[in-house]
């Protein structure tokens, strides 16, 4: 659907005044906000907010309006309720229907038409067919967290200050009447990669645009809090744990030298000042590469995305968010190529396993009391473990959970939580089930022993409730 009737006339700033030409779609979402501890995000009418997303960074670019429609009614019922997004994955960025999003690759001149496809007979633009994925993911309950513009064209000079500010003001008046929008400021790059650029595009978009959470996505094996943890538009952090096992790691000479032990960027960010709330952005994908470039290289697991899952949340993290090598990168049947070595198509991938069991974390948290939630490793007795022998605790006053990745013993420290008993259950990361242990005493030490074999990928989450 190319368009075909162009609006050449607006000179570079006068397209930062240019509005949508459709009111935005009434999704009946909530806003969201920070909760009033600083540690968790929640609606505007108080609920608590788990952020389950999915990294479908080319949805826009790279899936038909009917294809778009197939992949946000899937992540909905796998209980996804973020969906991560590239506006622009390029610079210049043509979409799909062969709609280009800027004119002369110029950032600061949006292309945009007169009319929409779906109230008139003018065919629509780059920006109509985002305006119509954010709306139709509204509708389903999905929250768009959407990128501007990828960090490696910044990177690359392609967006200077001025350019961005122009660019920031056009996207904060098109979709700030959007309930369900999130601004990842950044992509996949450091803060210190033009430092100046994402501080403008950050302030430029939350002077007009108050009513969006905003952060910023770096890059693999950082995290936004090492730039920006103080400036007056990033509302939460996020990290990007990245995607190599302990012995490919090459983060010696970051400040935060952490490897996979994700837990450990989680950690340090709840003991920042102000407090801000946390998320790891993009773990390990199921399905790609160990170390993401050599292909013949062993591939991340359902119980690898589940391990990082629970290790940041448990941490003090508000959320998780899941990625699928095949999916992230929409791999289409007409994509000359892949990357990463995908081999799968979006439309299949999509049923990973891993997909499937992200919505036991949210249930799991969502369960108990969610706000009063904080990281605490004293519950466990004696030593916490190394690398994947890790266990991660958290509590409530009244429960606690302990999740061990390897099936090991969990030695408690009992007296934790209030109660003179607790029950004690197994719930059981791959298909969500709980199953009863029995009463325990709630003083000294209790050691438990999880369902099968010590080895990877054998996790349970040990429950304790008060009694």
């Amino acid at each position: 659907m190319r368009k075909s009737l162009y609006i050449l006339a607006c000179a570079a700033l006068a397209y930062a005044g240019c509005t949508a030409t459709k009111e935005s779609t009434s999704t009946g979402l909530s806003a969201l906000q920070i909760s009033e501890n600083g540690r968790y995000i929640t609606t505007e009418d108080g609920e608590p907010f788990f952020w389950l997303g999915d990294t479908g960074w080319l949805l826009f670019n790279k899936l038909k309006r009917e294809e778009a429609d197939t992949y946000l009614e899937d992540r909905k019922k796998k209980g996804f309720n973020v969906v991560q997004v590239m506006v622009l994955h390029t610079v210049p960025a043509v979409n799909v229907y062969g709609d280009s999003a800027l004119v002369d690759a110029d950032i600061a001149r949006p292309d945009t038409t007169q009319g929409n496809a779906a109230t008139d007979s003018v065919q629509y633009d780059f920006w109509d067919h985002v305006d119509y994925i954010v709306d139709k993911a509204g509708e389903k309950g999905i929250y768009m967290a959407m990128v501007p513009v990828w960090g490696t064209n910044v990177k690359e000079g392609k967006v200077t200050q001025q350019q961005a500010k122009v660019y920031g003001e056009f996207l904060a008046k098109r979709y700030k009447d959007r309930k369900n929008i999130i601004w990842l400021n950044g992509g996949d790059i450091k803060g210190s990669d033009s430092l100046d650029v994402w501080k403008t595009l950050g302030t430029t978009i939350k002077q007009i645009d108050t009513a969006h959470l905003m952060t910023f996505h770096p890059r693999g094996r950082t995290a936004s809090s090492e730039w920006f943890h103080n400036e007056k538009w990033l509302d939460f952090n996020m990290v990007q744990s990245g995607h190599r096992r302990y012995d490919q790691d090459t983060s010696a000479n970051e400040k935060r030298h952490f490897g996979e032990d994700n837990w450990k960027f989680m950690e340090y960010d709840w003991a920042l000042s102000p407090v801000k709330p946390t998320i790891d952005g993009e773990p390990s994908y199921e399905g790609i590469p160990h170390g993401l470039h050599d292909t013949t290289e062993i591939r991340w697991k359902d119980y690898d995305v589940r391990r990082y899952g629970y290790w940041s949340v448990f941490s003090g993290a508000f959320g998780y968010t899941y990625g699928q090598n095949s999916v992230m990168q929409m791999h289409s049947a007409y994509d000359k190529g892949s990357a990463y070595g995908s081999k799968e198509l979006w439309s299949s991938a999509i049923h990973a396993p891993g997909a499937g069991q992200m919505i036991h974390l949210k249930n799991l948290m969502l369960s108990r009391p969610f706000f009063e939630r904080v990281p605490d490793q004293s519950l466990i007795a004696g030593q916490n473990g190394e690398k994947y022998n890790r266990l991660l605790a958290t509590r409530g006053k009244n429960y606690a959970f302990i999740y061990a990745y390897n099936g090991r013993n969990i030695p408690v420290a009992m007296g934790k939580i209030e109660g003179e008993k607790v029950k004690a259950s197994w719930f059981n990361p791959r298909d969500g089930k709980t199953t009863e242990i029995g009463e325990f005493d709630n003083k000294g030490t209790q050691e438990f022993n999880p369902p099968g074999e010590v080895k990877d990928g054998n996790d349970w989450v040990l429950i304790l409730d008060s009694k």
